[in-house]
Formats: C-alpha cells, sequence, structure tokens
C-alpha cells in the first residue's frame, strides 16, 4: 500500500505495506448487498459549542476534579438495541468490521513509522492517502467510506489523546467489531410493532432490531457492534433535554468504594450485590477444567468458549445494571457527590515483575484485582457521570490517601485504627464505625473542604471525563 505513505517515502515503504496487508485477511462480499446496522457506547457527551458539563471535570495540573461552571443545553445520549440480522447482513457486518480493523491497524502502523522518524501525520493527511489507496487495493471500496473515515478519526484521537506508542493493535482474535455511521439524518427508524423496529443505514438497507426502549429523540449518527454471536446497534440521540444549572436538593454524599461493599455513602448506606450466582461459578470452573483438556482449536472447545462467555456476559450485564441503579439513586437525592481520585488502571497492574526481578505475593495481588474489577469501581463512575446530566448534580473527586486511616471524628490519622475490613476504632477518641462508612465521611469532609475554599471556582478549565 505505497500511497499510505508520503512520496518521499515510497522507497522504503512497499515493502512494509506489502507485509502488513498480507497479515489482514478480510473475506470479500459483493459490494451490492444490502444489510448491517449501526452501535455506539452508551454514555453522555458533550455538545460541540459548550464550555463544560456537569459531570466529572478539573483541570490537567491538579488532582482536584470539580463540576461545571457553565450551563450544558444540549445532552446526546446513547440508545442501544440487539440487531435481528440475517446470515447474509451477519456476513457483510463482518466484512466491514474487518476492513475498518484492517485500516486501523495500518494506519497505526504508519504512524509509528512517522514517530521513529521524527515526524507526525494527521487525519486529514491520512484520509486523503486512503482515499488514493482504494485504486490499488479495491478491497478497501467493500466497505462504506464513512465508516472507514470514522475509523482514522477515532485513532487520530486516541494517538493525540495516549500517544501513538500506546495506542494497541486490533487484533481479529480479541477485537470485536464495531463501525460508525455520522450522518444521522441519513438514517430512518421506523416501529414496526410493540417488539420490533428497523433503520435504514446507508449502503446497508433496511435492518430490524428489538424495541426494548423508546428512542426519544433525533438520531445523531449509529454504530453497529458484535458481542459474542450477537450483534446490536446503538444510535446518538438528541433528546431534546438540558441540564438543570443546580439540582434541586442541596444534600451532600460521600462515596467509598470497596471490596467488600462496592458501594459505602456517608449517610450510612450501603450498596451491593452478588453478580454471579454458586451454580454459576461452580458452572464456571468446571467449563474452565474442561476448556484445558480439549484441543487447541478445536470445535468442542469453540462451543466451551461460547458457553464461557455466556455466563461472562450475564455478570457483565448485573454488573452494568447494579451501577446504573445505584448511581441514579445517589444523583437524584443529592446536590453534591463526592468521589475517590482513584487510578483504577494502576491500582490493578499485575505485580509479576520481570524474569530478573521476580514480583512477590503475585497470587494474592491478582486476587486483588479480580475483586476491584469484579466490583465496576469505573462503571459507577462513569454511570454516576451519565445521569449528573439530567440532574445537575455536582461531582468532586478528591485524593483518597489516609481517608481510611483518618477518624471522621477528632482527624487524627493512625493505622492501628482500622482493626480489621469491617470495623474502626480510633485509638485516640474511641470513636467506633463501619470503616467504609468512616472512610465515605472523610472523603465527603474533603469535598465540603474544596468547595468552601473556592478551589473549583469559574476561573478553572473545565473538561469531560473520570481523569484530570
Amino acid at each position: 500500500m505505497s500511497t499510505i505513505l508520503p512520496h518521499a517515502d515510497r522507497i522504503a515503504v512497499p515493502i512494509l505495506s506489502k507485509r502488513l496487508i498480507s497479515l489482514v485477511k478480510v473475506t470479500r462480499w459483493p459490494a451490492t448487498i444490502c444489510c448491517g446496522s449501526p452501535s455506539l457506547p452508551q454514555r453522555r457527551f458533550q455538545s460541540e459549542n459548550r464550555a463544560c458539563t456537569p459531570g466529572l471535570s478539573g483541570s490537567a495540573s491538579s488532582p482536584w476534579l470539580s463540576v461545571p461552571c457553565v450551563r450544558v443545553r444540549d445532552v446526546l445520549t446513547g440508545r442501544r438495541y440487539r440487531l435481528s440480522l440475517n446470515e447474509t447482513q451477519a456476513q457483510y457486518a463482518e466484512l466491514i468490521g474487518d476492513t475498518c480493523r484492517a485500516v486501523w491497524n495500518i494506519g497505526l502502523e504508519q504512524r509509528r513509522e512517522y514517530r521513529r522518524r521524527d515526524a507526525w501525520i494527521n487525519y486529514r493527511e491520512q484520509a486523503g492517502q486512503l482515499a488514493a489507496a482504494k485504486i490499488e487495493h479495491p478491497w478497501l471500496t467493500d466497505a462504506p467510506a464513512h465508516c472507514l473515515q470514522q475509523t482514522l478519526m477515532d485513532l487520530d484521537r486516541a494517538c493525540r489523546e495516549r500517544g501513538t506508542w500506546k495506542v494497541r493493535w486490533r487484533s481479529a482474535r480479541w477485537w470485536r467489531p464495531s463501525f460508525r455511521f455520522p450522518e444521522g439524518n441519513k438514517i430512518p427508524v421506523e416501529r414496526l410493532g410493540r417488539r420490533w423496529g428497523r433503520a435504514k443505514l446507508p449502503k446497508l438497507g433496511w435492518v430490524r432490531f428489538r424495541w426494548s426502549r423508546p428512542l426519544g429523540g433525533c438520531v445523531r449518527s449509529a454504530t453497529v457492534s458484535r458481542e459474542g454471536v450477537h450483534w446490536y446497534v446503538s444510535f446518538l440521540v438528541e433528546d431534546g433535554k438540558q441540564t438543570p444549572e443546580q439540582h434541586a436538593s442541596a444534600s451532600v454524599v460521600g462515596v467509598d468504594r470497596g471490596v467488600a461493599v462496592a458501594v459505602a455513602c456517608s449517610d450510612g448506606s450501603m450498596h451491593d450485590r452478588a453478580f454471579t450466582t454458586p451454580g454459576e461459578r461452580t458452572r464456571y470452573r468446571r467449563l474452565q477444567q474442561k476448556l484445558a483438556r480439549q484441543q487447541k482449536h478445536s470445535g468442542k472447545r469453540r462451543k466451551t468458549i461460547a458457553a464461557m462467555r455466556r455466563l461472562k456476559r450475564r455478570e457483565t450485564d448485573r454488573r452494568a445494571d447494579f451501577a446504573a441503579q445505584v448511581a441514579n439513586r445517589l444523583a437524584t437525592r443529592h446536590g453534591l457527590v463526592v468521589l475517590e481520585h482513584l487510578a483504577i488502571t494502576n491500582m490493578t497492574a499485575s505485580a509479576k515483575g520481570t524474569v530478573s526481578e521476580p514480583g512477590r505475593g503475585v497470587a494474592q495481588k491478582a486476587g486483588l484485582n479480580r475483586a476491584i474489577l469484579g466490583k465496576g469501581w469505573y462503571r459507577f463512575e462513569l454511570a454516576l457521570a451519565n445521569v449528573a446530566w439530567y440532574t445537575g448534580t455536582r461531582i468532586v473527586k478528591v485524593p483518597a490517601a489516609y481517608t481510611s486511616q483518618t477518624c471522621s471524628r477528632c482527624r487524627s490519622v493512625d493505622p492501628v485504627s482500622r482493626e480489621s475490613q469491617a470495623v474502626y476504632r480510633c485509638t485516640s477518641c474511641g470513636y467506633r464505625a463501619n470503616a467504609d462508612v468512616n472512610a465515605a465521611q472523610n472523603i465527603l469532609a474533603a469535598g465540603r473542604a474544596v468547595t468552601a475554599c473556592g478551589d473549583l471556582g469559574g476561573s478553572r478549565r473545565c473538561t469531560t471525563g473520570a481523569s484530570a
């Protein structure tokens, strides 16, 4: 794919391009077939012409995160539905996903090649070269052009936000196919009956989906994705609702996220549930044992993996439902919610070390990582930010250091006061309370101190997201 790189690099690039394209196996499919549909993550987006949002916000130079300083009027939300594709439609959707994956990987390799030469290439240049590459590689024309352009736009944003060398490849084995249609005004949506609806996607035609909830607005874009054996469509919808300037309640609450109890609040309430049943855990363990004895790439092994994924999908759905319910309850009742600023990715990193310097307590750290991820800390954080768009709830994030060792009554800090996971007894004043509730009260006090001293003033630039 020599046209992907600039003219000055064509001497060194053809070998690289042929190697990359040979690694990408894309099944060809007639371009005249009509099928497919769109999907998009269920989260709220900020309108292009607004300065800040009511969710999580803050400064890039400070661990303190604050809330909005300007009223946000336009709220965009996601509506996700399960598709019912026939065999032809599913195969064509797989083709589009494979083509988008190939464009991502080739574009990422091109960007890395530029960085090796201390140069930079942006989306506009790559999009122009992609149009020229379609003449040399006709398989690029099988997928809709705007889907490939959206892939390059996502790659450009990922490289700018995380760095070119930290962006990952999209593996054919592990990456779930996903592609986006950006022109919502060209995507008519119709309701066929009580349970079914259909949408017409560019170059794909009409596709049916389960009408599990009202659309509730004007479609801005659509994304199609696959999870397991099922395809889903998500519409980015402008529902016409506005974010309130302030919450209806002046109540405040601090939230401590833990491993034994998922969410503990400063008012003494605790929210937790089991996401798997004992029978499901036993069945999953037996499937793991069965998988270890099966031959790789066999049909029986694929069936076992599919059964394991169904159990994990059920667990993930329950976790998402729990996070949404608790977040809605807290954001509806309280005008200010204070959270800990947790670096969850770093907290769940492996402790295995290297060959020369092996880690210690690797098995224990792996168990802690599973427990943290199993409680869905970040999913709860995202769900809380999503609800805040509609309730006007302010969300403040404060450093988590010493919140579990500090007495919420006398403010003394002593690790010995934490007698166990659930019991806190102050060695100075004798105050006794649940350890998680005591930590939540300290988090609330820290959040109140920040808002009282004006650290969240309007002069600070507000940004969307969960990290500063």
